[in-house]
């Protein structure tokens, strides 16, 4: 089994909801040896919704796990109290539904709380009825993604910062307020359009693929390592983490021939979602227990 840097999902939505429950998980799996805790983003989970969720259907346009979902932010600020190594993750936020200087103050502390350990997941979504739900517009949100970019490093290494775009404008004001890690925490963005892959290469810290076979992860990062080239930035310095959503009833040997064959396209980063797999946050993690030993520590 190839080595791998191998991180878990916090117990964040439907049954595992247990808010309660965060520290007592986020402790136990940095015990286990895992390397990262992520968490992911969902505003609202519409009667009838503009939009499925990829493989949705009518009868079932998203998962029902996602009614109840927990706030990301909170959740990792919770994990950040009671670990010390684990890096935090989010895959991915929906950055674009945030003000953006207000999400750049939420960030920012939650780097300094969390020690310099926080690696920020950014996309813009699939569903219009969050866009509608927060006052955003859902047209341009790729161009919203490009300016949040913009403030976030504004912020985190202008002083004073100061911001005029289409979306958003941040009149000259001094911030005191810096992430421990410098320049700033890493930035990972989502997506797998040509367009979003582009954008990774040419801005962003590296790539949060999710769900994506192995056979097709080599050929979707050469997009990425393309427009890094033609930006003059090194491809080498970019990472990958690869996002696992096992399926109800999923050996978790089969989790790990998935990791294996994703090593071997050169991912060395990767984290596995049990919400699917497991009843409730013991079963979860017995789970993370079983699979840690299945999956060498890096």
């Amino acid at each position: 089994m190839t080595v791998m840097r191998l991180g878990i999902a916090l117990p964040q939505y439907g049954p595992l909801a247990s808010l309660d429950a965060v520290t007592g998980f986020a402790a136990a799996a940095e015990e286990l040896g895992y390397a990262s805790l992520w968490v992911g983003d969902r505003v609202l989970a519409p009667v009838a919704p503009s939009d499925f969720y990829p493989g949705g259907t009518p009868e079932r346009p998203y998962p029902p796990e996602f009614v109840t979902f927990g706030d990301p932010l909170i959740l990792l600020t919770a994990a950040a109290s009671v670990t010390k190594k684990v890096r935090l993750g989010t895959s991915t936020l929906t950055g674009t539904v945030y003000p953006a200087v207000v999400l750049a103050r939420m960030l920012t502390s939650l780097d300094q709380v969390s020690g310099g350990r926080l690696d920020v997941g950014l996309g813009t979504g699939w569903l219009r009825d969050e866009y509608t739900a927060t006052g955003t517009p859902w047209k341009g949100r790729g161009e919203q993604l490009e300016e949040l970019l913009d403030v976030l490093r504004t912020f985190w290494t202008g002083d004073p910062v100061e911001h005029e775009g289409e979306r958003w404008r941040i009149p000259a004001a001094k911030v005191g307020l810096r992430p421990a890690q410098s320049p700033h925490p890493p930035v990972l963005l989502g997506g797998r359009s040509a367009t979003a892959l582009e954008r990774v290469g040419r801005r962003a810290d590296g790539w949060l693929p999710a769900g994506v076979p192995a056979p097709y992860l080599a050929k979707l990062w050469a997009t990425v390592t393309n427009a890094a080239e033609k930006a003059g930035r090194d491809p080498g310095a970019l990472r990958r983490v690869l996002r696992i959503n096992p399926k109800p009833g999923t050996d978790l040997k089969d989790v790990a021939a998935q990791l294996e064959a994703a090593a071997e396209t050169g991912v060395t980063e990767a984290f596995v979602d049990p919400h699917y797999l497991a009843r409730d946050v013991t079963h979860a993690l017995e789970l993370a227990a079983e699979l840690r030993g299945l999956v060498p520590n890096d």
